[in-house]
């Protein structure tokens, strides 16, 4: 008997097990025995061939219908042609120099056919496939394991190891591993089977309701072991103690929203009492705020700042990349005023000081600045990871602001709250609307807040596809309706893929993507060679990307040629038309973070989405959507079902337990949500699961493998 830790040598020799290390990555007993089926095939119904698509690696059942031994036309030789049907559409089996294979291929006989579909003279086809014939007759099916079952488990495979050959190992391994520990308490079992029993009918169900139960069971497993993490992360959470930071009467927050130029929306102050409320309690406050682009998050963020500062502490407010830094500084800086000028000549005595630092902040300055932090002046800080590093000592950091979250691992959240004498207070923002089961998988030690509304006198934003092969004359529309807009006293954004045009794109069987450099010398030589165009990507120097932003932002550009470094955070009220090239290099999300530059004034805005891909294709599809709809929420769900799970929920290492397999955040909602009041009873009764032995190894392998760290990108 061998264990579910052990090495897959242990059971299926070294050979066998080095070929599944090399296909799939896999070393353990127990990572192969979470290769789940991708479906089941029952005997007698045969693959729907119309369904297949050019390059897709298939395993297929199907029938026999003929075959065709002919020489080979100028030179030695001969091709087999086997044709297989579903009983409607029929496809090909072809095989070179192998004549002999017709014996076994005789009419009618139905096997297991699997290969990656190509098409040859407008049929498709599988060349030189790997195959396994069913059996004839009762006796022959009993002695053949592969067929023993009515369902017949379909693996994701490769064109060198494929699914029986899978299916085949598995069946070796499940004849000798030990009994499967139980992790699931009785009182929460209901009727679904047990770990061992789901495991084994997974892979060799004698029904499809019992290969329904043990799915059932085993994605409720990974969701429970994620809502144990994130159930105890925020008791420990709950257990911890701070200083309460009162809103007080008098102080800067009541000057600033006296002097705000506008009224705040009813969920902006909505989510200020929410923080007010979470702030003024000896818990730290650990709160998500989510909002549409533009939806003012920053001004919520600034106001829970300035409280913490009326209380004598520091807040500090973490953006992802310099850019964004520099313009959360600008901004908060122009926001504040005369508040901001604390320590300065002429400046305020009710003013505090906003610093920035970033890792190209010159020495000079960085000594002063750390200084400021260090001292308390500087009651403000706006960094990037900078703010991360050794010698960064700040007097009383009372709250953490960390913009676009997803950017973020908790190991660097926690980093950043290790700089404080007490837990500090946290708020993290995101842009990107995040489904409700999304938030209960990824941020279930997160108290949720959402802004929904748009403040008065936001704009709408118009947004069109257009095809540039099918449709040449609308692209040159594009750069009219730029310099239109800019006649008119707006200004423009372009934004491509890539900053240089020989840079690797990861898809070499596509045509090479838009730079922007070869972007801007085109521009800047034809169809905007009036204007004043900047040039804005990731590998300038930090001065020079500010300079830039700052020319753009005081209206010295006309037109920003630029990578997605201005996807979040960049504000310019005046610039009203936004050319995407190549939009299908894009995500949904973040096509519609990008979009989000634009009508953030009184003018409308509008997004022209430059493509080349096919009208039918999935790319088109995201096109589309985003065209359609400004409702971000509605975008982050069409995003996440056209997604692999692991992009939104986090990359796990490769083979590890905790790799979520079967858990889809959008089909699973009602499992997701039992899994959660499960974990919190068992928590909330037994917080280090003392008397639960089994779900006590799982978890820690969980937080082994992944270091807790399911924030990571969504």
């Amino acid at each position: 008997m061998v264990a579910l830790n052990a090495k897959l040598s242990a059971a299926l020799g070294d050979r066998t097990a080095k070929a599944l290390n090399t296909a799939f990555g896999y070393s353990t007993i127990e990572d192969l025995l979470r290769h789940y089926p991708r479906r089941y095939v029952a005997r007698g119904e045969l693959t729907d061939i119309d369904e297949l698509k050019d390059g897709d690696v298939v395993t297929i059942l199907a029938e026999i219908v003929d075959t065709n031994n002919r020489p080979m036309r100028g030179r030695k030789g001969s091709i087999l042609e086997v044709r297989v049907s579903d009983g409607k559409k029929k496809l090909s089996l072809t095989f070179f120099n192998q004549a002999w294979r017709e014996r076994e291929m005789r009419v009618g006989r139905t096997g297991l056919f699997a290969g990656k579909i190509g098409t040859y003279k407008g049929a498709r086809q599988l060349a030189h496939p790997e195959y396994l014939l069913i059996p004839d007759g009762t006796d022959s099916d009993e002695a053949a394991g592969e067929f023993a079952g009515k369902l017949i488990p379909v693996y994701p495979a490769t064109a060198k190891f494929p699914s029986w050959k899978i299916g085949q190992c598995i069946r070796t391994i499940l004849d000798v591993i030990d009994e499967i520990p139980e992790t699931l308490p009785d009182q929460y079992r209901g009727d679904l089977p047990s770990a061992h029993q789901a495991l084994h009918d997974i892979h060799l169900p004698e029904s499809h309701l019992a290969a329904t139960k043990s799915l059932e069971r085993l994605t409720f497993d990974e969701a429970l072991a994620l809502q144990l993490l994130l159930a105890r992360r925020r008791h420990q959470f709950e257990s911890l103690h701070t200083t309460p930071r009162l809103f007080r009467s008098g102080g800067l927050l009541e000057i600033f929203d006296n002097n705000l130029p506008f009224e705040l929306t009813a969920g902006q102050i909505e989510v200020g009492n929410e923080i007010e409320s979470d702030m003024k309690s000896q818990r730290p406050m650990h709160r998500l705020l989510q909002g549409e682009v533009g939806s003012g998050k920053t001004i919520v963020a600034l106001r829970a700042l300035l409280a913490v500062v009326d209380t004598g502490g520091q807040g500090a407010l973490l953006a992802p990349t310099e850019v964004l830094a520099a313009q959360h500084f600008r901004s908060i800086s122009a926001t504040l005023g005369e508040l901001a000028t604390a320590g300065m000549l002429g400046g305020s005595d009710r003013a505090t000081r906003v610093v920035l630092l970033t890792g190209s902040t010159p020495a000079p300055v960085r000594k002063e600045v750390l200084a400021q932090i260090k001292d308390g002046s500087a009651g403000i800080v706006i960094g990037t990871h900078a703010l991360l590093s050794e010698g960064v000592d700040f007097a009383d950091l009372g709250l953490i602001v960390v913009d676009e979250q997803h950017r973020f691992g908790v190991e660097q959240r926690d980093a950043l709250k290790l700089k404080a004498q007490l837990p500090p207070h946290l708020l993290v923002m995101t842009a990107t609307p995040i489904p409700r089961t999304v938030a209960m998988t990824v941020f279930g030690d997160l108290d949720i807040s959402t802004l929904t509304e748009l403040p008065k006198g936001r704009s709408p934003i118009t947004t069109h596809v257009i095809h540039e092969v099918e449709k040449p004359h609308y692209v040159e529309r594009a750069w009219e309706r730029i310099l239109e807009e800019v006649g008119n006293g707006a200004q423009a954004y372009v934004v491509a893929p890539r900053i240089e045009s020989g840079e690797k794109d990861g898809d070499e069987s596509r045509e090479q993507a838009h730079s922007v450099e070869s972007l801007y010398q085109f521009l800047t030589k034809g169809p905007l060679k009036s204007l004043r165009v900047g040039l804005l990507h990731g590998k300038l120097p930090s001065d020079e990307k500010d300079r830039i932003m700052r020319s753009f932002a005081q209206g010295d550009i006309d037109c920003l040629v630029a990578t997605t470094v201005i996807e979040v955070g960049v504000d310019v009220p005046n610039a009203t038309v936004m050319v995407i090239a190549d939009a299908d290099r894009f995500g949904i999300s973040q096509l519609h973070q990008l979009r989000g530059r634009v009508g953030r004034g009184s003018k409308a805005g509008l997004c022209l989405l430059l493509t080349t891909v096919d009208e039918q294709s999935a790319a088109m599809e995201r096109l589309q959507a985003v065209a359609s709809s400004v409702d971000g929420f509605e975008l982050a769900r069409v995003d996440l079902d056209q997604r692999r799970e692991g992009d939104v929920l986090g990359t796990a290492q490769s083979g590890s337990r905790s790799q979520l397999r079967l858990l889809r955040v959008l089909r699973d909602e009602k499992i997701i949500e039992h899994a959660r009041e499960v974990a919190i009873c068992i928590i909330a009764a037994d917080p280090e699961l003392v008397n639960h032995s089994a779900l006590r190894d799982e978890l820690a392998m969980l937080e082994r493998d992944e270091r807790s760290d399911f924030i990571e990108k969504a």
